[in-house]
């Protein structure tokens, strides 16, 4: 019999690693378990998670390539297809941003392009869509899975894990406070009030729009702009955005890619930097942070009086220009500068540093003191953030529509506050201030998970028997050494492995794990004579 592989999860982390899994020569037998309608899209590229003004903020250039690029399926779309989703087939190319949904659908058809490559290739793949897997547990040298209903049968030789974004389930709370965007706010006739958005990232954006396109619409006008036009029955529609810091993001930048090497922040300087000790390590690395940053835009660096800064300075430093100016001027100034480089081809290089070094310091955190750990998460990980979270320019543009046409404000924070949610309402106070809101969401994204949120019973309990917290994971992110499932299981779910990797989301991280994942299935067939006489 073929080794037997159980993929239970058929988002991006899923299919790409299925794309690695069937290159394998011999044949093999895979059995695809996915929870929504159609495996292959991802939960947030759905039609039960999006809305067709939901921008994804990753464009055709940066998308690991399955069958074929994203840019060049769109070019094979009828011109009606593209307009429906608002996708100007005159401007297409491999940097525009596109809506979510439109990007689901790239990754079907790569799922049932896939699909039919293997198949040809020998390999037999059985699917079962809106299935939701409840449990898995060891039965003797394999893994058996069950639904809450049934226990599936065969039983497998290998489980992968990977089973994406892990939303709030907020059935018994108020019907005025969605714990997540994701929490049934699509779904709901959402009326013209006061309404309170927790955060500001693109998430944020989303949810703002999908509630601001039932009240009115954007219109682009003949100067250039864009506009929003309130309905007569919207007109006590009131949206607040807030955040600790009252910042917006800014607009995304133009940039090399594929991304050129740094030059100061080596890998041998960081290796160097370990290999030091733990103690000071930190300081170390930004010490090698700020002389990128000089070598790339003293000018900038100077600027911000960042010359003499250090690890706990850095980012209030980094943060005062913009703090100093209001959010949507800052927004509206940020956009044109976006737009402008974008035109002439022009890298912004201290932007472009910094987005090139959050990848080498996100496989650093590992190393990290416990106190040097908490520093970089109160510091410099907000500004790797602030720099790769930026959003697409059309998104700036939807904001600053809103606010000019007075629907769309931003509240700060700050570190002290409380969130008081109850059937009538919402209020957050700051200090001795109040503000209520008549319906709340919170769409502050993915939070890192921990053991006891495993939604598998048995395996729960094992993980929690081992002594893990948090699960662990190997290389290739088998589970290792845990009784009954040890090299069985492999977890690439993301929200289990933010805490060691505090960068590790989208669809570039998807396809480096499911490359892993499907190499570390494939040494172990390799490796083993009896699994390895079994697949031939």
């Amino acid at each position: 019999m073929p080794f037997h592989i159980a993929i239970v999860g058929m988002g991006p982390t899923g299919l790409y690693t299925l794309q690695n899994l069937v290159q394998h020569g011999e044949p093999l037998e895979i059995s695809i378990f996915e929870s929504g309608g159609q495996a292959g899209v991802g939960m947030p590229y759905s039609i039960a998670s999006c809305r067709k003004s939901m921008l994804a903020n990753i464009a055709s250039i940066e998308i690991p390539s399955l069958s074929e690029t994203y840019l060049d399926w769109m070019r094979t779309l009828p011109l009606a297809v593209l307009e429906s989703f608002g996708v100007d087939a005159d401007t297409l190319d491999e940097r525009v941003f596109t809506p979510r949904l439109l990007l689901g659908q790239y990754f079907r058809a790569q799922f049932v392009t896939l699909l039919a490559g293997a198949e040809a290739a020998g390999h037999r793949i059985h699917i079962h869509e809106e299935c939701e897997i409840a449990d898995l547990h060891p039965e003797g040298d394999k893994i058996a899975l069950s639904t809450r209903v049934a226990r599936l049968e065969p039983v497998f030789d290998q489980v992968v894990l990977t089973t994406g974004h892990v939303w709030p389930d907020d059935k018994d709370g108020p019907e005025s406070y969605f714990a997540s965007p994701w929490s049934g706010l699509f779904d709901t006739d959402i009326p013209a009030v006061r309404i309170g958005i927790m955060g500001t990232s693109l998430s944020s954006i989303d949810a703002a729009m999908a509630i601001a396109t039932q009240h009115g619409v954007f219109r682009d006008e003949a100067d250039g702009r864009l506009v929003y036009a309130l309905g007569d029955a919207g007109s006590a529609l009131d949206i607040t955005l807030m955040s600790r810091n009252g910042l917006l993001p800014e607009a995304d930048f133009y940039c090399g890619i594929p991304y050129k090497p740094l030059t100061v922040m080596t890998d041998n300087a960081l290796a160097e930097a370990v290999t030091a000790g733990q103690d000071g390590l930190l300081d170390r690395v930004f010490g090698l942070f700020l002389r990128e940053l000089q070598s790339v835009d003293r000018a900038w660096v100077t600027g911000h009086d960042l010359d003499g800064s250090n690890a706990d300075t850095f980012t209030e430093l980094y943060f005062d220009q913009r703090r100093r100016v209001d959010p949507f001027e800052w927004a509206r100034s940020n956009l044109t500068e976006a737009e402008s480089n974008k035109t002439s081809r022009h890298t912004v290089g201290w932007r472009y540093a910094i987005l090139r070094m959050h990848q080498k310091m996100g496989d650093l955190v590992t190393e990290l003191s416990e106190d040097d750990h908490r520093r970089f998460d109160s510091g410099l990980k907000r500004v790797f953030i602030d720099n790769y979270a930026a959003v697409p320019s059309q998104s700036i543009r939807r904001m600053l529509a809103l606010h000019d046409a007075g629907v769309l404000s931003l509240l700060t924070l700050g570190q002290d506050y409380i969130t008081d949610v109850s059937e009538y309402g919402t209020v957050v106070r700051i200090g001795t201030e109040e503000h209520r809101f008549a319906l709340f969401v919170d769409a502050r994204g993915q939070k890192a998970l921990e053991s006891a949120d495993l939604p598998f019973p048995s395996l729960r309990h094992a993980v929690l028997e081992a002594g893990q917290d948090i699960p662990v994971v190997g290389d290739n992110y088998e589970m290792p050494s845990l009784p009954g499932y040890g090299g069985k299981v492999v977890l690439g779910s993301l929200p289990y492995l933010m805490h060691e990797r505090p960068f590790i989301q989208g669809i570039t991280e998807s396809a480096e794990i499911g490359s892993a994942i499907s190499e570390g299935v494939l040494a172990r067939i390799r490796s083993n004579p009896a699994i390895r006489m079994a697949a031939e």
